[in-house]
């Protein structure tokens, strides 16, 4: 059995399914969704007690979490919150457009244009709500979007419920993008191209020079979704588009306020135009109640640090050389890493279920990238490189892995 053999049966009983899916969960098979769930018991850091399901309580080394530059743990950043906290209250009560904006509300998103060069900003309540939202307002069953095979799934779950035809290329091939694009029906309203800066599953970049270079030549927008890239990647963390100096040829500049910044939200950075459209029809923003003041007050001091370059990238991509080059040693497949993402590529479900299960267990804590995520023979651990891991950690992590890699024979 397969894990998404659940998701559909042709049972009259709605939860037939449901109770199918908990008997498989009971079972004792291994089914890699043993460290789901798993809880925190301290504040986030690169080494923390975790409690399993079963109540077992243990140290672990984390290499599973998105807050790279650990900004959550920034005096000034809590300070921030800790002052929005007191005037504000701990939440709005109200969606965006009615009461549930403050004047830190829209000094965030004017830092985010600012940090981007753009006129203006939205932000939204959720990462995943403001791709949903943001696609779903600006195209419809006139317009036809095309996708990188592995955009993130609020990519793909925005393009179906704005009704536009969707096309998807092989993946960072931008031969077969052009393709596409050179066989498009002029009867077509609008064209948008969408891809991941930084793509969350083998953590290199979209080719956005060329990408660029195509929207230009047959008359598409582009959209940069660049979760991964903001605060990591480009000359000063601007992101991937800084990184190919394409910045002023993104139309869409679409980030998550829950990686780097380590909060809740999304945002888009556009022209003012595009940002007054969205406010009114990107429906995850209008019916959805405002970010709560203190994370806003929190993430105002996070883009103070990114603004000047000094949450901590240059120390943050010392670890990542470091790490991806002891992996890529010892003989892991890290893939085509450029990133703060190294994957360690296993190949074989089974094998990367135990292998997972028993690094969790023996303290190193990593994400399961299986099907549909990404195809089954190239299921894989991610692991995400954190500023605040230290030397002694980085090696006992890297001295587990090394050893459990060798015992369920994905390294020699």
């Amino acid at each position: 059995m397969k894990f998404e053999d659940f998701v559909y049966t042709k049972e009259n009983d709605l939860f037939y399914k449901v109770k199918l899916a908990n008997e498989y969960l009971d079972s004792g098979e291994t089914t890699g969704t043993e460290g789901l769930g798993v809880q925190i018991l301290e504040k986030s850091s690169p080494e923390l007690i975790m409690r399993e399901k079963n109540g077992h309580e243990y140290s672990t080394i984390m290499l599973g979490s998105n807050s790279y530059l650990n900004l959550t743990q920034h005096p000034q950043v809590i300070e921030g919150a800790r002052k929005a906290l007191e005037k504000y209250g701990y939440g709005m009560g109200a969606v965006s457009l009615y009461a549930g904006i403050t004047d830190l509300h829209r000094e965030l998103e004017e830092r985010i244009a600012n940090f981007y060069g753009t006129e203006d900003a939205i932000v939204f309540p959720s990462g995943y709500g403001a791709n949903v939202g943001i696609i779903s307002a600006l195209c419809n069953e006139n317009d036809v979007i095309i996708n990188d095979s592995e955009n993130h799934a609020s990519i793909f779950d925005g393009c179906k419920l704005s009704g536009a035809k969707i096309k998807v290329y092989p993946h960072s091939n931008t031969k077969q993008l052009e393709k596409i694009l050179s066989r498009l029906d002029d009867s077509v309203s609008g064209r948008l191209i969408i891809t991941d800066g930084v793509f969350s599953m083998s953590g290199d970049l979209a080719k956005l020079d060329k990408i660029v270079e195509l929207a230009q030549k047959y008359g598409a927008k582009l959209m940069v979704d660049d979760a991964h890239g903001l605060g990591i990647i480009g000359k000063t963390g601007r992101g991937t588009a800084q990184h190919f100096d394409v910045m002023n040829k993104v139309d869409l500049h679409v980030g998550m306020l829950s990686k780097v910044p380590g909060a809740i939200g999304g945002y888009c950075a556009t022209t003012k135009e595009i940002a007054r459209y969205l406010r009114l029809y990107a429906r995850t923003y209008f019916f959805s109640t405002a970010i709560p003041a203190p994370i806003i007050g929190g993430l105002i001091e996070v883009f103070k640090l990114l603004e000047h370059d000094i949450a901590g990238r240059v120390e943050l991509w010392g670890n990542i050389n470091y790490m991806k080059s002891q992996l890529e040693v010892r003989g892991f497949n890290v893939s085509n890493s450029q990133s703060g993402i190294i994957p360690i590529i296993v190949g074989d479900e089974k094998k990367l279920f135990e292998f997972y299960n028993d690094l969790r267990l023996s303290g190193v804590y990593t994400n399961i990238v299986t099907y549909p995520a990404v195809r089954r023979k190239e299921c894989r651990l991610r692991l995400c490189v954190m500023k605040e891991l230290t030397k002694d950690q980085m090696d006992r992590a890297i001295e587990i892995i090394t050893q459990k890699g060798k015992e369920y024979g994905i390294i020699e």
